[in-house]
């Protein structure tokens, strides 16, 4: 059904018996034309576009646990374009415009949020780089605004403006940025999927890819064997795990992120707001919890847990920004499983295995890359040849040391793969 505030008045007129399961929970097929390990965020939205954009709906999204239960449900919801390097940039400003049409095009409120983006600025060196920053955001086509002391402090007025640790020097204002709820995200890509005839098949885990003669051919799962054309490896953190299972070694390190939420507060921060001195981003949520996080927990690891010494450092960096957050009591923290790459920017590529596809190497930038990561890896499956916006993200960037995109260097260390 489609929603709409008609249906919502007639569903509250009626005692709401007309609400049907927003998916299907279909057994699967012995055979697809597309097979998608992983039914987070990424390979929900590819299974989205091929079915939109290119009429594929033969389509299975296997998941080893229930769908939206793994990073997409496990992040600080940030979405933004703000990124400087060639490829990047491209990449998530198409992300961006995807974003801002998402929930018309889906026909579901993921309550995608611009309230904006301010970085701040500690030095007049960050200040100089966040001005290169947002002269090539503009170029690119996005928004950018410098901003001096006094224009963070009428935007931020809460912040610690005379601490000397950290003193505030300016910050770069991207006004299309804000967040979006991680859950709705995942629920409205698999309703749109769903409602195009994919299969999502949850509590399915892949065990095994079938590959003969140099082509994939199909999975092993834990609910049987699954015939298939194609099939795309969507996995985050547990990449190194599911390509292993076709012989391949991918330079990939999983790590744990952990994220924080407040007990539920009125409303106090209009924007999202990071630092990259103490590394820390926080917004406020819908229900009114303060979202934060910062650093990796700087061990490999697929626990999807933290640990205290990580939570005391974030919360040191919370303090020193704002001491107001020091009343708001923690409710809870979760962990996700990032996968980091060599030079800290993604892959969307096939592989040596033809018909077998990868989506990896996400970092820090998975959620806001939701849409676009999908749009591209559809395409490339669909059509054979590279998207436009992920044109560079290339995984023989590693072997050959050619078109290595080193946007932040804290991805894992090419001598270890």
């Amino acid at each position: 059904m489609r929603y709409s505030a008609w249906a919502i008045a007639r569903e509250g007129l009626t005692g709401n018996r007309g609400w049907r399961p927003a998916w299907r929970d279909p057994d699967p097929k012995p055979a697809y034309d597309v097979v998608i390990i992983g039914g987070g965020g990424h390979g929900l939205s590819t299974a989205y576009y091929l079915a939109r954009n290119h009429g594929i709906t033969n389509v299975a999204v296997l998941e080893k646990g229930y769908l939206g239960g793994g990073n997409v449900g496990r992040n600080t919801t940030i979405v933004r374009a703000n990124y400087m390097l060639e490829g990047n940039s491209q990449f998530y400003s198409h992300s961006l415009k995807l974003w801002e049409g998402l929930e018309a095009d889906l026909n579901y409120n993921v309550m995608h949020s611009q309230r904006g983006q301010i970085m701040l600025a500690h030095s007049d060196g960050q200040r100089d780089l966040f001005a290169r920053r947002g002269n090539m955001m503009i170029s690119q086509g996005d928004d950018a605004e410098l901003l001096d002391v006094d224009g963070v402090r009428r935007h931020l007025p809460y912040l610690d403006f005379e601490q000397t640790r950290f003193p505030i020097f300016g910050g770069l204002l991207h006004r299309r940025g804000g967040t979006a709820r991680h859950d709705a995200v995942a629920w409205g890509l698999a309703r749109g999927a769903d409602r195009r005839g994919v299969d999502l098949v949850q509590n399915c885990e892949v065990t095994g890819i079938d590959i003969e003669n140099g082509r994939v051919t199909g999975v092993q799962t834990s609910r049987g064997a699954i015939r298939a054309k194609k099939v795309a490896i969507v996995v985050a953190g547990r990449t190194g795990q599911i390509a292993a299972m076709a012989g391949m070694r991918v330079p990939i390190e999983s790590h744990v992120l952990q994220a924080f939420v407040t007990e539920g507060l009125k409303p106090c921060i209009d924007h999202v707001v990071s630092y990259g001195m103490g590394h820390f981003y926080i917004s406020q949520s819908d229900k009114g919890g303060l979202v934060f996080g910062g650093d990796l927990d700087f061990y490999a690891s697929y626990a999807q847990r933290g640990n205290l010494p990580m939570a005391e450092h974030v919360m040191e960096a919370a303090m020193t920004l704002m001491p107001m957050i020091g009343r708001a009591r923690v409710l809870r923290s979760w962990g996700g499983i990032m996968d980091m790459s060599p030079d800290g920017s993604p892959v969307i590529d096939r592989t040596h295995v033809d018909g077998l596809y990868l989506n990896c190497g996400w970092n820090y930038g998975g959620f806001k890359a939701v849409p676009g990561s999908g749009y591209a890896l559809a395409h490339l499956m669909a059509t054979g040849t590279p998207h436009d916006s992920a044109a560079k993200f290339r995984l023989d960037r590693f072997e050959t040391g050619r078109g290595l995109m080193d946007e932040e260097g804290t991805g894992a260390q090419h001598n270890l793969h």
